[in-house]
């Protein structure tokens, strides 16, 4: 359990809710103070993938553990329409873990309805791991693979997102299940052995 990386997402009248519960791995904070930060995939990050309707518009959000965020809208794989989007954030780090809870404006949102995936890389150099809660193809990192996105329901009550497999690029196949809770979607990122 002290590896496991937990997401929840949930759409209110506030907008897009996320909590993040998760090891943290004591990585450098960025070289700018806490806030919208370019980038931030070179850091500690937990990232959350939210594909619209039509395939192609989706908004990724990015939460450090220091602050730090990110969040882009992107109309194709990889290819950001607008960056640097405002969002409501705070973390904190408590010992080995670190919370992280964020509200962004359904403005920033694609059309539903919707299909999402949570990420989350962690470590320096050789230690550096690339974590995705539903399988990815492909021995190299890439996040962006929209087609292997599951359909979810954010909104309350929810069915919960039943991921079989959380993938460590490079690495061994974990088997996981996700739990579904009443406020939303929860994904659940672990490794064993660490």
């Amino acid at each position: 359990e002290s590896e496991q990386i937990r997401v929840e997402a949930w759409i209110d009248q506030g907008g897009l809710q996320l909590r993040v519960d998760a090891p943290f791995g004591g990585d450098p904070a960025p070289p700018h103070p806490p806030g919208a930060t370019p980038e931030l995939w070179n850091f500690e990050v937990v990232e959350f993938f939210l594909l619209g309707a039509d395939g192609q518009h989706y908004t990724e959000i990015e939460l450090g553990p220091h602050g730090h965020h990110l969040v882009l809208r992107l109309k194709g794989a990889r290819n950001p329409v607008a960056s640097g989007l405002s969002l409501d954030y705070e973390a904190r780090i408590e010992g080995r873990r670190w919370l992280g809870q964020a509200t962004l404006s359904s403005d920033h949102l694609p059309e539903g309805p919707y299909r999402a995936n949570a990420c989350a890389i962690q470590g320096l150099g050789e230690g550096r791991r690339y974590l995705s809660a539903i399988p990815l193809a492909g021995d190299a990192p890439d996040f962006h693979r929209l087609e292997c996105f599951p359909e979810v329901a954010l909104s309350l009550p929810s069915p919960g997102i039943r991921p079989q497999d959380w993938r460590q690029f490079g690495g061994e196949t974990e088997v996981l299940s996700a739990e579904e809770i009443a406020t939303g979607q929860q994904l659940n990122l672990m490794e064993r052995g660490a």
